[in-house]
């Protein structure tokens, strides 16, 4: 069995580079603005609730930022072996990346909950 040889064009590479780069700048920009939004009701919530939601914010800019990341090397791999291992890292590290979120994020809510049933208890008392 002959082994072909898989590369990228360097030009191919650049675009690709370029384009993500681009992509994640839109990105920030974006989630700038989304934090300004959220930041002007976010002084109507109470504490805890505000510590899930920022908690979530700072969870999806992660995975996003990962993501970024991830798509960086892939473009810089010079074969099908590095983007298959690349893949199976990446997949690795947000399957933990996620269970540990999960776990954050349901502490936060419980606490919200737990929190508001407090305030709810003491209101009808």
């Amino acid at each position: 069995m002959v082994e072909q040889n898989f590369e990228v064009p360097g030009q191919a590479r650049e675009f690709m580079e370029k384009s993500i780069d681009q992509a994640r700048s839109a990105f920030e920009a974006f989630t700038g603005a989304a934090e300004k939004a959220v930041s002007s009701f976010e002084s109507a919530l109470p504490g805890a609730a505000k510590e899930v939601n920022s908690k979530i914010f700072a969870c999806a800019q992660a995975n996003i930022e990962a993501t970024f990341d991830f798509a960086k090397k892939l473009a810089q791999a010079k074969d099908p072996q590095e983007i298959m291992r690349l893949h199976a890292d990446f997949a690795k590290a947000q399957t933990e990346t996620l269970q540990k979120q999960a776990t954050e994020v349901g502490a936060a809510v419980q606490k919200a909950m737990s929190d508001a049933l407090g305030r709810s208890q003491s209101h009808s008392s």
